[in-house]
């Protein structure tokens, strides 16, 4: 067990007796709650047709919360001694496959997107549904392999302070979260300080001859700028409440972290990004993945 890892305590040990403190029903409910929000965010979400992969992976993510939630739910109410599964083996192998998943989960969904316009336009929805389920159970099966192949499913003794020892069962975070957390508050905080301090120049000799639109396009930022300023004031409460919880120390599980805000998130900017990608290189660009908002902007 290293310091930075999150231990669930079920039993407390000290010299002579023993206290139990079973927490069960706590991370029951944190469960439910994560469900619920997770189910709210999928409803706001929810596209037309599941034909992009991340969509997929969206419902994915909650029908395995609610597996979750109700296996510790059945080992909350008929005890650890009757469940077919302890509640120590849910929460290690839940955070380990979790854990696992974002990383594949954007590549797919990153090259999903940059071939939507090449070689899978003329595929019809209803193949796209299925290869998008296909590729999502296979990203859950290789993480599910995984965990079973790493978990530790039996509670460790743990010096918890001096004269005293604690039962632990250890869970694991996600590293990418937290890369990608982190990548994501310094890019947008550095693009703004980046255009505050810049003086942006444009081409005024581009658009000779077409007086009654040179003040308009003079006062407008770049378009990269725009989409990030639009991905920050939607996202940056969230980026920040995550970014201050790593700095206090408050480690957060897989099982937890890995949910629908984090994928809409990076979701939006690797659309945004692959937006700008696109009118950079082909000019004019506007079409946007169906559950995306179409951005309002008079930039091309």
């Amino acid at each position: 067990l290293t310091a930075d890892s999150v231990t669930n305590c079920y039993y407390n040990l000290s010299a002579g007796s023993c206290h139990h403190s079973n927490n069960v029903a706590k991370y029951f409910f944190l469960l439910l709650f994560k469900l619920l929000l997770d189910t709210a965010v999928l409803y706001t979400c929810r596209p037309k047709r599941f034909i992009h992969f991340l969509n997929v992976c969206s419902l994915s993510i909650v029908i395995a919360d609610f597996l979750l939630t109700v296996s510790m739910g059945v080992a909350w109410i008929v005890g650890g001694e009757r469940s077919f599964v302890s509640a120590c083996f849910l929460l290690a192998n839940a955070s380990v496959t979790y854990g696992a998943i974002p990383l594949p989960m954007i590549c797919l969904g990153l090259i999903d997107y940059c071939l939507e316009e090449t070689c899978m336009s003329k595929h019809t929805a209803c193949y796209k549904l299925l290869r998008n389920v296909i590729f999502t159970l296979l990203v859950w099966i290789i993480a599910l392999v995984h965990s079973f192949s790493s978990f530790h499913e039996k509670p460790v003794l743990l010096d918890y302070i001096p004269g005293k020892k604690t039962l632990v069962c250890k869970v694991e975070e996600s590293t990418m979260i937290t890369v990608v957390i982190l990548g994501l508050f310094f890019l947008t905080f550095f693009t703004t300080d980046l255009f505050l301090t810049s003086d942006w120049k444009y081409d005024m000799e581009t658009f000779k001859g077409e007086e009654k639109h040179l003040e308009n396009i003079g006062s407008l930022p770049p378009l990269w700028f725009s989409l990030m300023l639009g991905f920050m004031l939607f996202w940056m409460p969230y980026l920040i409440v995550i970014l201050s919880c790593l700095l206090s120390g408050f480690a957060v599980p897989a099982h937890i972290s890995v949910n629908l805000l984090w994928l809409e998130c990076t979701n939006s900017f690797m659309v945004g990004l692959l937006f700008w990608v696109k009118s950079k290189t082909k000019g004019p660009h506007n079409h946007l993945p169906e559950n995306v908002k179409e951005l309002q902007t008079n930039q091309r």
